[in-house]
């Protein structure tokens, strides 16, 4: 049985009962499903259940960032509905990082579960160069890679066991941060298929050949005129990519 389904994340942004029907389609292809903001705000603990009982591992991605108890608080909470991913903002600083482990690991024990893998965040793929400096975060040499590093370190050094970049940044973290590091990439389109309002996109090969653990889907899938074959051709993708990582392909460029 192939690897690649447990590496592939739907993300289930669409209204829930559409959601619901789509993923018991494409289950076979893709065993991830990420519950973000819009699906959590209009649901709550209902959009983690319905998945929960299709068999389906959680990714909610609600990317917590705020003072640490606050987070700490709202990982406990997550972390006890069973979720199988969490996501926080590496930007909160390594207390409030440290915070959301022990709410996670807290909330976990209390709903008799694993605690959920964490996931810092590190550079949204939506953003650029230009929004960076308009942050105050100047790209320079190495453009934002400097800046993803730091944060990833920084979810590192505070105990976070992965963290949430683009494809680009994913090989030359893999080489940092080792092969025990979660490496979620967003952004993934197919060849063919439009970048949307993402920055930094890649094929699901490039992000397998590059080093990553979690690929998200989202309007590739669902967008597509035939779903379920969509997704058929995702796994296959990544298959094939993992075959190629495991006799020894090199990693894309960056």
């Amino acid at each position: 049985m192939s690897d690649a389904p447990a590496k592939l994340v739907l993300a289930a942004d669409f209204p829930l009962n559409l959601a619901q029907r789509l993923y018991s389609e494409v289950a076979v292809h893709l065993g991830v499903v990420k519950v973000g903001l819009s699906l959590f705000v209009e649901h709550g603990p209902k959009a983690v259940e319905v998945f929960r009982k299709l068999g389906a591992r959680v990714f909610l991605d609600l990317k917590l960032h705020d003072i640490p108890n606050t987070v700490h608080l709202a990982a406990q909470r997550a972390a006890a509905m069973g979720v199988d991913y969490l996501t926080v903002h590496a930007f909160g600083g390594k207390a409030m990082l440290c915070a959301a482990l022990e709410g996670a690991a807290k909330g976990a024990a209390q709903g008799g579960h694993l605690p959920p893998q964490l996931l810092a965040v590190t550079v949204l793929t939506s953003m650029g160069g230009a929004d960076m400096e308009a942050l105050g975060v100047l790209g320079g040499v190495g453009g934002l890679y400097p800046q993803v590093e730091r944060l990833a370190l920084l979810a590192h050094e505070a105990g976070v066991g992965g963290v949430v970049c683009s494809v680009e940044e994913a090989a030359a973290l893999r080489q940092r941060l080792g092969k025990h590091m979660v490496l979620c990439t967003p952004g993934i389109r197919p060849r063919g298929v439009q970048k949307a309002d993402q920055c930094r996109t890649q094929t699901p090969r490039q992000a397998i050949l590059s080093g990553a653990d979690l690929l998200v889907v989202g309007r590739p899938v669902y967008e597509a005129e035939d779903p379920k074959r969509a997704a058929s051709l995702l796994e296959a993708e990544v298959a094939e990519a993992l075959e190629e990582a495991r006799v020894g392909a090199k990693p894309f460029p960056l």
